[in-house]
């Protein structure tokens, strides 16, 4: 009996050790296990990314446009390994318009602080003005978001707590909805941080010098204030620093990164932390196409009350991003730890990588527990949608490495012969791929699409079509690096996999990276029912 319970203990032992393993990507680490680092230190898209330390916790933000859950939460404990925890909003707002998929709006360049205990996120809709949620429990719930200022255009806000207590607010503008960009302005706000309360004074103008100057990030140092402030494009720009010694300026301006001889174009806009051991760090993004705006981090020192960032490789005053560096000084180890992306689905819930495109319906999937395996409901593609583009309930997650497979198993369930439904694997973007098991005649057929321009209506044309035996089917995507080309297999037993359809090259969506997940719809005027199980979903 000793002998048994001491099996059952270290069979539990065993098995709770594995359950409490941080999750390890098998595509992309940025720790290097020896000390260092390699950038980028999250090859996904986690665009627009602002960091703030909360004692000896790192927490990041980024932008999630139209996808549901927004505002991603990525916790960190050494600044290189990143979880993603939680998510600021669970539904967009308002809510009712996000029901349908607006790509390209939504939560644009969120800031987090962390103020007085709590932790505060403010982000700019473009079309709505700029909102603000927080919460004393960065894992748990967030507050709802409080419209701290209605205007058409304003974008990118940051907050600043002075230190005589007054509160302001800075951001730029939107051309788009504004009709003016490449000026940033500043507002007085109210204390607690949930009111604007002036109409606002400009402190600086791009237009001469620093063109699309935008992605504000509010700090004071030494009796200056700092707007740090990326400009001249998303992929071809630099990283601008403004200061002076009245909130108000006039600001004298440096440039304090660049791409230079580097690979790393348009290295800008993110966070400046500082660590509990004094050491200095600097977050920002780089625009890579497909695989979207990716992480980077780069050491930084503060020269004459100027910050630099990288490494000043030519001696020219500017610095350029590395490549490899030694990790922060935290005076601790901890475990290597990425952003989930396999998911199994094994537990009650989806993982937390997955997200929708747009605000979900709880009729769209059920995950039940003791049930490993998820259900996708047949939901009828909206009348106005041309193609996939405008159906809300794609199940989607980012890419995650230059170079990855993505494979599920899928067992589709019509329910009526008469109802065209379909279910399958997408590389989703402004061009679109699918491989889908549908169901004619009785009989059930897997077919590779493409839609050209699937933002302005282009049409799903059918590439590729091979019978099936049965209505279940293994599907993978391949994604190869440099250009993001993706091919197409399949298996009918798991083990022999063929090749269907052509070569695709993903493109991004509008302003995200391309996204591969899950979708299980019927046609136009279907009637309820249907629906297809997925087994897993793997990233390898």
């Amino acid at each position: 009996m000793k002998k048994a319970f001491y099996i059952i203990s270290f069979l539990i032992g065993i098995y709770t050790s594995e359950a409490q393993q941080p999750y390890v990507s098998k595509v992309w680490v940025a720790d290097q296990g020896d000390g260092t680092y390699k950038n980028p230190i999250l090859y996904a898209d986690y665009s627009d990314p602002d960091v703030c330390r909360a004692g000896d916790d790192y927490y990041m933000t980024a932008s999630s446009f139209q996808a549901a859950p927004g505002l991603p939460i990525l916790h960190s404990k050494d600044m290189v390994n990143w979880e993603l925890v939680n998510y600021a909003l669970p539904v967009i707002t308002p809510e009712e318009h996000f029901s349908k998929p607006q790509h390209g709006n939504g939560v644009w360049a969120p800031c987090i602080r962390f103020h007085k205990n709590e932790f505060y996120i403010y982000w700019g809709d473009p079309d709505f003005g700029i909102y603000m949620v927080k919460t004393s429990d960065p894992f748990g719930q967030w507050s709802q978001p409080i419209l701290v200022m209605e205007a058409k255009g304003a974008i990118d806000p940051s907050p600043l707590w002075d230190d005589n207590g007054k509160a302001y607010l800075v951001h730029a503008w939107a051309g788009s909805r504004a009709g003016v960009k490449s000026l940033l302005t500043v507002h007085k706000m109210n204390a607690e941080g949930t009111k604007v309360l002036d109409r606002g004074r400009h402190v600086f103008d791009g237009h001469e010098k620093h063109p699309t100057v935008e992605g504000t990030k509010f700090y004071k140092r030494n009796g200056y204030y700092y707007i740090f402030a990326p400009a001249g494009g998303v992929p071809t720009g630099w990283q601008l620093i403004l200061r002076s010694k009245n909130i108000y300026g006039p600001y004298e301006e440096k440039i304090v990164l660049e791409q230079g001889s580097t690979k790393i174009n348009g290295p800008h806009q993110g966070a400046w932390v500082r660590t509990a051991e004094d050491e200095d760090w600097f977050y920002h993004f780089q625009d890579v196409d497909a695989y979207g705006r990716i992480v980077h981090l780069q050491p930084m020192e503060w020269k004459n009350d100027w910050p630099l960032m990288g490494i000043d490789y030519d001696k020219n005053g500017i610095g350029e991003p590395v490549t490899t560096h030694k990790k922060p000084k935290i005076g601790k180890s901890f475990p290597k730890v990425t952003p989930k992306e396999t998911d199994l689905f094994e537990g009650d819930s989806l993982g937390i990588q997955w997200q929708w495109n747009a605000n979900p319906k709880v009729v769209w999937h059920a995950k039940l527990p003791g049930n490993d395996y998820l259900r996708l409901f047949s939901i009828a593609i909206p009348e106005e949608a041309e193609n996939l583009w405008l159906v809300p309930n794609l199940l989607l997650q980012k890419f995650p490495a230059p170079e990855f497979t993505a494979s599920t198993e899928i067992t589709l369930i019509p329910e009526d012969a008469k109802q065209a439904r379909k279910a399958g694997l997408i590389i989703m973007g402004m061009d679109y791929a699918t491989s889908t098991i549908t169901q004619k005649e009785d009989a059930f057929y897997l077919q590779q699409t493409v839609a050209v321009d699937a933002e302005h209506g282009g049409t799903e044309a059918l590439i590729s079509e091979e019978k099936l035996k049965t209505n279940h089917v293994f599907l993978k995507v391949e994604v190869s690096a440099p250009n993001a080309m993706c091919q197409f297999y399949y298996s009918e037993n798991g083990k022999r996999y063929k090749k269907i359809g052509d070569p695709f090259q993903a493109k991004p969506g509008k302003w995200m990276g391309t996204k591969v997940g899950l979708f299980s719809v019927s046609e136009k005027g279907s009637k309820r029912g249907g629906y297809a199980d997925m087994n897993y979903f793997k990233i390898e």
